[in-house]
């Protein structure tokens, strides 16, 4: 054996008792680093003759190459090494079925929601939609609702740093009531014109659901909540349209064609006279029970003059009431806050669709 072959020899034995990456390396550098046994056998080529070098380069050379691929050889049973370990560790079963994702559904607000614009519309109500950031014209004055009106505290609310025109602050809207003034008032002139022209006035039937905010937190208030506001005028609009038509809409919302209804005197700004609306189930864990599911009344003269039309001429009623309460008594939900928790051991309990 000669002098390289005991070198590659000796080498290959060094690299099979390295056991790790880093080990190997440091093998390595013994025999194919700047300093090692290689690197000085290469350079003791200097000293032969041009004969002499070239036998003995290849010799050399030859010799490298053996090490490199011994080197090669323990890298990848190392690796190998490495990969079984690791398969044994995370072992899959592959005879489990695979994981699927599951499918998703409506929030039970959401729910709610659709349900509502479903049997209104059926009625003949359009769905109106508004912005959320109101300016106080539309959010309180235009509502019978001025500036240090004392009703105003029953609606504390969140203000944004930044004035409209008139140099009132923007809010958060407290209600979705804005959406009768803005409603009526883009529909006015057309209402206007058919009147003149000898017509009569077309009537105003729509519901504005959406998003409202007061500074409000319990069991039963959100600071964030959901409303849905009614308004129905025309020329003969009466206190006793509001009772079928809300009546409807509650036995068909809630399935229980034996619901009662009972309206109590109450105070609201842009109705006049204003009725809190109560029903009661006759089966059920709700039975005999009277619940306040709505506010409503007949629209104050001024509220129908700031929408541009005649109080003289044109009568009707508004309503409105929380789509959250509203689920909360369908669904059987004691706690409002379970709404907006994300929990999805309690959102995965609702049908998928509406129902």
């Amino acid at each position: 054996m000669t002098e390289l072959d005991a070198l590659v020899t000796a080498a290959a034995q060094r690299f099979a008792q390295a056991h790790t990456p880093a080990d190997l390396e440091n093998a390595k550098a013994v025999y194919l680093g700047k300093t090692g046994e290689i690197t000085q056998q290469m350079k003791a080529l200097a000293t032969l003759a041009p004969d002499e070098k070239k036998s003995r380069g290849a010799l050399i050379n030859t010799a490298k190459q053996a090490i490199e691929a011994a080197l090669n050889d323990r890298r990848q049973a190392l690796a190998d090494a490495a990969l079984n370990a690791q398969l044994a560790a995370q072992a899959l079963d592959v005879t489990l079925p695979g994981r699927q994702r599951g499918a998703g559904s409506l929030h039970p607000v959401a729910l709610a929601w659709e349900r509502i614009e479903s049997i209104f519309g059926s009625m003949g109500f359009e769905v109106a939609d508004g912005p959320e950031v109101e300016n106080d014209w539309f959010n309180f004055t235009a509502l019978n609702n001025p500036p240090n009106h004392p009703a105003r505290s029953m609606q504390d609310t969140f203000y944004v740093d930044l004035n409209d025109t008139q140099g009132q602050p923007y809010c958060l809207r407290t209600h979705t009531s804005p959406m009768q003034i803005r409603h009526a008032t883009a529909h006015a002139k057309r209402y206007a014109a058919e009147v003149a022209a000898g017509g009569t006035m077309p009537e105003v039937r729509v519901i504005a659901p959406g998003r409202t905010y007061r500074v409000d937190s319990d069991a039963t208030h959100s600071p964030m909540f959901h409303q849905v506001e009614g308004l129905w005028l025309g020329d003969n609009v009466s206190f006793k349209d509001l009772k079928v038509t809300f009546l409807n809409f509650c036995r068909a919302f809630f399935e229980a064609d034996d619901l009662r209804m009972r309206f109590r005197p109450s105070y609201f700004p842009f109705t006049e006279p204003s009725a809190e609306i109560d029903i009661q189930f006759q089966s059920g864990p709700l039975k005999g029970r009277w619940l306040e599911v709505a506010g409503s009344g007949q629209v104050h003269p001024t509220v129908v003059r700031n929408m541009g039309l005649d109080p003289e001429r044109t009568i009707g009623f508004a309503f409105g009431c929380g789509i959250d309460r509203l689920a909360m008594l369908r669904y059987g939900v004691s706690d409002l806050r379970l709404f907006f928790d994300n929990d999805l051991r309690f959102l995965s309990q609702f049908p998928a669709t509406g129902s």
